[in-house]
């Protein structure tokens, strides 16, 4: 792969600590998740992940509506990134909650969500290695 953007960030003292793009876009406070054991405060790397996977479904979501010519400009997907001891350490799962236009036939919009999961970056690397849920709002 010829990467045509690469993104950089360097994180400080793990979940409790703080999160910095290298053009300092981004500067995030880090905190454990209170059901986690933590106090809340600041976000943590599934809140940040979650984030990340669901402006990108969106946007392969954007791309295989206009090869289709069907208008997904009012589409939104929420992306749940769930955490749990796997083994001897932790895994994640992901499940990906689409809301199409109400106009769009149902068949047609699970289509597209399974071809949006085929072109999504995100979708390609998770493929195989985390469970991910498809489900259409």
């Amino acid at each position: 792969m010829d990467p045509l953007y690469t993104a950089a960030a360097t994180a400080t003292h793990g979940r409790e600590g703080r999160a910095v793009s290298s053009d300092g876009k981004l500067d995030l406070e880090l905190g454990v998740p209170t059901e986690m054991g933590g106090n809340g405060q600041g976000t943590n790397p599934e809140q940040l992940f979650a984030a990340g996977y669901a402006a990108c479904f969106a946007s392969a979501l954007g791309v295989v509506g206009r090869r289709a010519k069907i208008d997904l400009g009012d589409a939104a997907v929420t992306a749940e990134v769930g955490i749990g001891k796997e083994g001897e350490g932790f895994g994640l799962a992901v499940t990906l909650r689409v809301e199409l236009p109400d106009a769009l036939d149902p068949a047609q919009g699970r289509e597209l969500l399974e071809q949006a999961h085929q072109v999504c970056p995100y979708s390609n690397a998770t493929r195989g290695n985390i469970p991910v849920e498809l489900v259409v709002e």
